[in-house]
């Protein structure tokens, strides 16, 4: 096991609710070696006060289950996660990381891409919602423009930077007119709404066709927005495993989900929530956190095995950071993007990149 501290960097610094940005952050990338020579590869970003997780305890939390880790067989990963959710309680984003390096070589030990095991691939591509900054209203309208023109049609709104819900509304307004009508527009308070706020934005913007997300800390609030301003939910921050789907459809408050391989830990756990989620009826946002290449990669795959209906989404996060870590990573083409070929991730990192590693485990 080799773990390595990457900075990822933000094109430009990104701004979110309540005094949340991200400009450059750490990602974290596994390698697991087997016996037989194949590398598998793992990566996890937990931006800062977003999960309860953060960059500086995943190195703890891998060495805590390297001697749990270490002389497995890949070959059946539901095992071996299963019985590192018993040993460490929690943690959910150091788990992904170790999930999604064992997915990779289940993948190359059976000659497979990841799609395949997940289920079989259900499309050639994906759509891709592309995320807009929390700034002046007039200039998200602009990045709105040019996301529209590379063929993005599905638009993610940061809003409550500023606590301004009169702002948060023309910000919506502003990017529905600069994209017109047909394309998907939602603004995400990423939780730093009160329902109050985030009432009197929906009902501002109500005849704008727009979807809300995550505007409370709690489902239950969300439910109350929801039901005060009749528009469509996506929930992100609040579900996290089976119990909190269920209870946020059983509020009449999940039209969609955000699922995330760090928030689940893994694809294991994920899998099993996208089951869930076909089965209630809800669309799904398959992507993580953050990252880079390697966490791009197993989102992808995951959302090209996602059956007809319930992809509403997938995201580049890749395309929004540098460095880039794997230079034959897949890229967006005219608003959409395809999971990598090859056995596994099918994705190649390069290590040279990395520099030093901080974790050297056998």
């Amino acid at each position: 096991m080799t773990l390595w501290s990457v900075d990822l960097t933000s094109h430009e610094t990104y701004y979110m609710a309540e005094g949340k940005t991200c400009a450059t952050v750490t990602t974290h990338v596994l390698r697991l070696e087997t016996d037989t020579g194949l590398k598998g590869w793992g990566e996890v970003c937990p931006i800062p006060h977003y999960l309860p997780a953060f960059a500086g305890g995943i190195p703890s939390a891998v060495t805590e289950m390297a001697p749990q880790i270490l002389g497995i067989s890949p070959l059946g990963i539901d095992a071996p996660m299963r019985k590192l959710d018993g040993f460490l309680v929690g943690h959910e984003a150091a788990k992904s990381i170790v999930d999604i390096a064992l997915w990779d070589l289940f993948g190359q030990a059976t000659d497979l891409p990841l799609y395949a095991l997940l289920g079989g691939r259900m499309r050639a591509d994906m759509p891709l919602y592309h995320s807009i900054t929390c700034v002046a209203p007039d200039e998200m309208a602009r990045i709105a423009r040019e996301a529209y023109a590379t063929g993005i049609r599905q638009f993610q709104v940061k809003l409550g930077a500023d606590a301004d819900w009169q702002a948060d509304a023309a910000r919506l307004i502003k990017v529905r007119e600069a994209v017109g009508h047909g394309p998907l527009v939602y603004g995400d308070w990423n939780c730093g709404a009160t329902k109050l706020h985030a009432t009197r934005t929906g009902r501002a913007v109500r005849s704008h066709d727009v979807m809300l997300e995550q505007p409370c800390k709690t489902i239950e609030d969300c439910a109350a927005v929801r039901q005060a301003t009749g528009l469509p939910m996506k929930l992100d921050e609040t579900v996290f495993d089976s119990a909190t789907l269920l209870r946020a459809h059983g509020l009449g408050c999940l039209d969609a989900a955000a699922l995330k391989l760090s928030k689940f830990g893994g694809l294991s756990a994920m899998r099993r929530a996208r089951d869930l989620c076909v089965h209630l009826g809800v669309e799904i946002c398959a992507e993580c956190t953050w990252g880079s290449d390697i966490v791009t990669a197993a989102a992808l795959h995951f959302a090209a095995s996602t059956p007809h209906g319930s992809l509403l989404n997938t995201c580049d996060l890749s395309g929004y950071v540098s460095p880039r870590i794997c230079a034959d990573a897949p890229s967006r083409a005219n608003g959409r993007i395809a999971p990598p070929e090859g056995p596994g991730l099918g994705v190649t990192p390069d290590p040279d990149i990395f520099g030093h590693p901080i974790l050297e485990l056998s």
